[in-house]
């Protein structure tokens, strides 16, 4: 990314004098709420302007945060566990590769940073639902959240090879397609799956009002991180790259801050799976994921952001 695109990346509710981010959480906590007890919220655009007065009244009382070094939270989740196994190799399974990667960027996080908290959504082999990885990220208020997986191609596509990082798009075309309905596939692993996620419709009118407030306020800072990462990969950590990609993500669409997710490589790909399982390329790939975080934050300091 050239570096004048770069200066244009800003966090966007750091440049209004009310933070525009707790807008849009109670914003999209009210679509939820809307969704689930069933209650049709009719015209979302006064609702817009209702909710941003109330927020201007309550922020114009409140002195502005002065003081020392900025301090972030980082939510860190390895995909699928328990259950769940996610995409499988000949020899290996998602949720047990993305697992020792997760742990190890959060290790380098906590020991060779001094400002970022790591909140994990697992540390062990242990299911939990993408609503419940959501929540935990929102109700945190976390700066990033970082969805770590490995991926799979239909038998006869053996051959296909490198990493991936998503960012929340509507649009799922082609490959995108196929990688939103697997992640998303396991919702239907919930008993109630009906009830939990009823509402999430990447074609949904409210969907596409929020999305479009997203844009604004997310959007870009999640495409700043999902490049470092991919610049990562490639020129430090020495990985085929198929790029930053947009897709309708549940697990994305559900969090409200900077969220990409990331796919290390395809199991069904032989030597990728070796690879995947090799401890000494695990950490190459933890690496990368640390140093992009790590440039994320700085680059945002180092801009007034």
């Amino acid at each position: 990314m050239k570096q004048k695109r770069q200066k244009n990346i800003i966090r966007f509710e750091n440049t209004l004098f009310f933070r525009f981010s707790e807008i849009l959480r109670f914003l999209r906590k009210v679509i939820l709420i809307d969704r689930f007890i069933r209650i049709k919220v009719k015209n979302y655009s006064l609702l817009v302007i209702f909710l941003i007065v109330s927020c201007l009244h309550v922020n114009a009382m409140q002195a502005p945060n002065e003081g020392g070094k900025k301090k972030y939270k980082v939510v860190l989740d390895a995909g699928h566990g328990g259950k769940d196994p996610g995409t499988r190799g000949k020899n290996l399974k998602e949720k047990d590769v993305v697992l020792p990667v997760t742990l190890l960027v959060g290790k380098y996080l906590e020991t060779l940073t001094d400002n970022i908290e790591v909140i994990y959504t697992r540390k062990n082999d242990v299911y939990s639902h993408p609503k419940v990885r959501a929540i935990m990220a929102n109700d945190a208020e976390a700066d990033l959240f970082v969805s770590i997986h490995a991926n799979a191609m239909n038998p006869g596509y053996e051959s296909v090879s490198g990493t991936e990082v998503f960012v929340m798009g509507t649009k799922n075309e082609g490959r995108n397609f196929e990688v939103a309905k697997r992640e998303n596939s396991v919702i239907l692993l919930e008993e109630n799956y009906e009830e939990i996620y009823q509402g999430f419709d990447p074609n949904a009118p409210e969907v596409d009002i929020m999305f479009s407030i997203q844009q604004e306020a997310y959007q870009e800072n999640s495409i700043l991180l999902a490049s470092n990462i991919d610049e990562q990969f490639r020129k430090r950590a020495g990985r085929k790259s198929r790029g930053v990609k947009q897709s309708s993500l549940w697990v994305l669409w559900s969090t409200y801050m900077p969220s990409v997710l990331v796919e290390l490589g395809y199991l069904t790909n032989p030597k990728e799976e070796k690879d995947l399982g090799n401890p000494q390329v695990q950490d190459y790939l933890a690496s990368a994921i640390f140093r992009a975080i790590r440039d994320y934050f700085e680059y945002l300091e180092s801009t007034g952001n």
